[in-house]
């Protein structure tokens, strides 16, 4: 039997579709994924991050929209050197970025899967805010 987290839902608000891709698509390079047709019809836009395992972050519309400030998802990005330098391509698009060295000489998963790789050392993270203030985290191993 297989277990494994498909996507993480965030909202967004109404017509905000050309942001999203642009944040999500162009700035953190995800593959934007076509909706299923009956959903489409909704709003919003589904993304990919490539790689093993495959993640997807699904932005639907709400309609009294309010950003998620405290829930996120957490992205594992690579090593140090290509979490730097996401952070220096959000920065340099006007998105603030915030590090947090909590999980430093914390051992960590490096994803949530039992017999997934540990690392002793902890991890570097930092949280930015997307275009509409859903929060995000991302991760590389120490």
């Amino acid at each position: 039997m297989y277990f494994g987290v498909h996507h993480v839902q965030l909202t967004c608000p109404a017509g905000s579709e050309d942001t999203l891709r642009t944040f999500y698509g162009e700035l953190l390079g995800m593959a934007e994924v076509a909706k299923p047709a009956r959903l489409a019809a909704r709003g919003g836009c589904w993304f990919r991050l490539d790689g093993q395992p495959g993640i997807e972050l699904h932005l639907g519309v709400e309609a009294e929209f309010r950003p998620a400030r405290k829930g996120h998802p957490g992205i594992v990005w690579g090593d140090l050197e290509s979490l730097r330098s996401l952070a220096d391509r959000l920065t340099a698009a006007g998105h603030g970025v915030t590090w947090d060295e909590e999980l430093h000489d914390h051992p960590m998963r490096l994803n949530g899967a039992e017999g997934s790789p540990v690392n002793p050392a902890g991890m570097h993270r930092f949280y930015v805010d997307d275009p509409h203030g859903n929060r995000i985290e991302f991760l590389a191993p120490r």
